[in-house]
């Protein structure tokens, strides 16, 4: 049974639990003197409780685990954050980047187009695309989807991931 299932499952005894004892609540307040063997029952309403109780234990333990997976998760962006800016830093200075170059590089990365770098960088657009010229010369690609994809290998390669882990132990 998987994971959902469980959770689905659970939360619809929920749903019932809380049925029955409004049921309870409801014919307590309109028929107080009737005596109802089923609605009255002890051992109904303990079963309904204990249910109650496990569906808690259950709904607890599992946004622990929920909550501990989003911590594991967020580390694992950190790293790749960290590992994204040291790969970039490796590459500009392999391929002897000017500042300039880097700032234009980092935004046409994320994906500003010309005129947005130019705008940003408070120069002309001619400026920028010189600038994005020398780039992609110096890195060996023929544009800005090619030079993206140097990255996204470089933070993909087994290397890298054995690299931070190294740096965690």
């Amino acid at each position: 049974m998987t994971r959902t299932t469980v959770l689905w499952s659970l939360f619809a005894l929920q749903a019932v639990c809380c049925g029955y004892f409004l049921m309870d609540i409801t014919w307590d307040l309109l028929w107080p003197q009737a005596i109802n063997s089923l609605a009255e029952s002890d051992v109904i309403e303990a079963l309904v409780t204990v249910a109650l109780f496990l569906g808690l234990i259950f709904t607890g333990n599992e946004l622990r685990h929920m909550l501990r997976r989003h911590d594991q998760l967020n580390d694992q962006i950190r790293v790749a954050s960290g590992a994204f800016a040291d790969v970039l830093e490796q590459r500009f200075g392999q391929w002897s980047l000017t500042s300039a170059e880097q700032d234009v590089a980092i935004l046409a990365i994320k994906g500003f187009s010309i005129s947005d770098i130019a705008e940003i960088r408070e120069t002309r657009p001619g400026t920028i695309k010189a600038q994005c010229a020398a780039v992609y010369r110096k890195a060996d690609v023929t544009g800005r989807v090619q030079l993206l994809s140097v990255f996204l290998d470089d933070l993909l390669s087994d290397d890298l991931v054995d690299g931070a882990r190294r740096k965690e132990i």
